[in-house]
């Protein structure tokens, strides 16, 4: 792509205190050939990489999460879960994302995958990110992560189940965008929808929409497990629940439905509202 017809005419560092902020004014000709004259202020702080660490056989990815300032004063509790990632500074993005992933998480990056470089706040800020992906095992973990204290970095290390991860951003709970674009990578490239064993909780036996529910989950390519089909008893419920993939609790009042959820939840599992939430497999499609 040829470079855009602009003229720079003048140039002001506005602050060169963490990183530099200048103000730009240029003449940038519009297509109908004419030119306008504008001005914006740039927010320079280098380039920076991002990785996404998964373990295929387990089904889990490491994120971290930490304390973001300009969440905080935009309305936001300010702790933000993210893929692990860095400013590249004077190395190669390769170099610098093992280095920002072994900090962060404490996991020693075998082979990396680079998926694509993006810009995320084209209108303000220089930053071109580049984009990775990584498996990890169990194995590789050689220390606690957490970053560097003395860069002010306080970091926690999340392991999670993949259907998990993407269920929290559906919820709202992860809107790191870097984050949200590695998930769903890995969610269309490499972990595709499986065949799931679904806990169906919130609904009577003799409610007819509990069995509705049901084929259309088995339409969808998924196993679904009817929570009044459960023995009683709360650790035999325990052991079943252990035995699924996610829970799907629907609307409606009913102790034991909130009982299983919070177990489902104690067990790391995802929890989906409603039917459309759930991933189909390949080749199937949950019914309307």
């Amino acid at each position: 792509m040829p470079p855009a017809p602009v003229r720079i005419t003048a140039e002001e560092l506005l602050s060169d205190n963490w990183y530099l902020l200048k103000k730009y004014s240029f003449d940038l000709q519009r297509r109908d050939g004419s030119w306008q004259a504008q001005s914006r202020e740039v927010y320079d702080r280098g380039n920076g990489a991002t990785i996404l660490l998964y373990n295929r056989e387990r089904r889990t990815v490491l994120l971290i999460r930490q304390f973001r300032m300009p969440t905080y004063v935009n309305d936001y509790p300010g702790y933000l879960i993210e893929t692990a990632a860095g400013l590249l500074d004077d190395a190669s993005p390769e170099q610098r994302i093992r280095q920002e992933a072994e900090e962060e998480t404490g996991y020693r990056v075998g082979r990396i995958e680079k998926v694509y470089e993006a810009f995320m706040s084209p209108g303000s800020v220089t930053e071109r990110l580049h984009f990775f992906i990584g498996e990890y095992s169990p194995d590789d973990r050689i220390g606690d992560g957490g970053g560097l204290e003395e860069e002010g970095e306080d970091i926690e290390v999340l392991e999670l189940g993949y259907q998990e991860a993407l269920a929290m951003v559906r919820h709202g709970e992860i809107v790191d965008g870097k984050t949200i674009m590695l998930l769903q990578y890995l969610e269309l490239r490499l972990l595709a929808p499986r065949r799931l064993t679904v806990l169906v909780a919130g609904l009577d036996a003799a409610d007819p929409a509990l069995h509705d529910c049901a084929a259309r989950l088995l339409a969808a390519g998924h196993v679904p497990l009817l929570a009044p089909w459960l023995a009683p008893g709360s650790d035999v419920s325990r052991q079943q629940v252990q035995g699924c993939d996610a829970v799907l609790r629907l609307a409606g009042p009913g102790a034991d439905a909130d009982r299983l959820e919070a177990l489902g939840r104690q067990l790391g599992l995802p929890v989906y509202r409603t039917l459309e939430e759930i991933p189909a497999r390949v080749g199937a499609a949950m019914p309307a």
